[in-house]
């Protein structure tokens, strides 16, 4: 009788926390929630999304010299991976990406991978892919080169099919470092073994992100949210920012929000005042520039008070809820809990399920994760939408 009673109250059990889970994601109010401004919700995405483990032999090679690494390329800085786009769209319910891009405007610049010589592998990649003009997706050429997508153009292929298949989806924040400088960069002697310095960008090559976002999504860019959307009839962006001009939640469904940061950022913005024609946002670590609308504050420790000032002056703002290597073996959620806290409308993560180590080495990989109360896809923002807490939730 005991086994019986004990068996039922573990049935009813998994009933209830089945039915918190599915509240989460249930509508309350879905047309109260959808009239919420894009500046009043909080979503996860991830760190580097592209970003798949090197060999091995390459990681055991360069981790045995990493004390001659310059800073920027210390071996515990690429020790991670990211599930296949779809698993962290669907599984993971992820709505921001990011995603570094090389200009390679002639083709084949990328094709070989020059820190293959240093294992005695074939430095030729045999990947045609790499041989077509256009943007690159990988971490840092010739060493950290393996990536779910070669081209910038397949990622955003990718993401429009999965878009044009669930068309009512949360807006999806894609975040587009573009990068110029490679290991060959900060060692040029590395240069004798092949080792490639990165092309610079100029105005044309800025004005070629634009135009492969446009081959993917169409001229009219109808399923984009761009710069001037949210400026309408204001003379600036960050005017328009002020007065909280953003789109509401429900006309952003389906749709993209691109913001740029790095490399060729005055080109980006040169003969386009406050972005106008432009087809991504800049980020910003200040808000002074007339462009300002997406600020950055990776640390949300250090600066939770200043990610909140913005939040509530109508700035979303990307954070970051851990460190590559840190938290995963820590197990402090220190950091998490701050970003989650100051409002940051942009939560990046690079462990959205805990390290897949943790299962076989416990010892040194701890069971952290970043994921909202229930595992909900997004949730009401605390900062600028604090008195909105009772609506419900998002839902898909």
């Amino acid at each position: 009788m005991k086994k019986v009673t004990y068996i039922w109250l573990a049935l009813c059990l998994a009933i209830t926390q089945s039915c918190q889970k599915e509240n989460a994601y249930r509508k309350i109010d879905q047309s109260a929630v959808d009239q919420l401004k894009l500046n009043q919700l909080q979503i996860l995405g991830s760190h580097n999304s592209y970003h798949k483990h090197m060999s091995t032999a390459l990681y055991n090679f360069l981790n045995g010299i990493n004390f001659l690494l310059p800073a920027n390329y210390k071996v515990t800085e690429l020790d991670y991976y990211h599930e296949p786009l779809l698993d962290q769209l669907e599984t993971y319910h992820l709505r921001g990406f990011e995603i570094d891009i090389y200009a390679d405007p002639n083709g084949s610049y990328y094709y070989n991978r020059a820190g293959n010589s240093l294992i005695q592998q074939p430095t030729a990649s045999g990947i045609n892919e790499l041989k077509q003009p256009g943007f690159k997706v990988l971490h840092i050429p010739d060493i950290d080169f393996e990536t779910h997508f070669y081209t910038f153009k397949s990622n955003l292929i990718a993401l429009k099919n999965w878009s044009d298949a669930h068309p009512n989806h949360l807006p999806i924040f894609l975040h587009i470092e573009t990068k110029e400088t490679g290991i060959a960069d900060a060692v040029p002697l590395l240069g004798i073994l092949g080792f490639k310095s990165c092309i610079k960008y100029t105005p044309a090559l800025a004005d070629a992100i634009d135009e492969e976002i446009k081959a993917v999504f169409g001229n009219t860019l109808d399923n984009i949210i761009t710069p001037d959307d949210v400026r309408g009839n204001y003379p600036t962006l960050k005017e328009a920012v002020m007065a909280d001009n953003w789109p509401t939640i429900g006309a952003s469904r389906g749709k993209f929000i691109f913001v740029m940061e790095g490399a060729g950022r005055e080109e980006y913005l040169q003969n386009h005042p406050s972005l106008q024609g432009r087809a991504m946002f800049v980020y910003n670590e200040e808000n002074a520039s007339p462009e300002s609308a997406f600020l950055i504050y990776n640390d949300a420790i250090e600066y939770e008070d200043s990610i909140k000032i913005a939040v509530q002056e109508n700035y979303i703002v990307r954070t970051r809820a851990d460190g590559t290597n840190n938290q995963n073996r820590t197990g402090d959620y220190t950091q998490q809990e701050a970003a989650f806290r100051s409002g940051a409308q942009i939560i990046s993560t690079d462990y959205y399920r805990p390290d897949p180590r943790n299962a076989t080495q416990p010892n040194e990989f701890s069971s952290y994760k970043c994921q909202f109360p229930l595992g909900i896809i997004a949730r009401i923002n605390p900062i600028s939408a604090a008195d909105k807490q009772d609506i419900g939730t998002f839902a898909e």
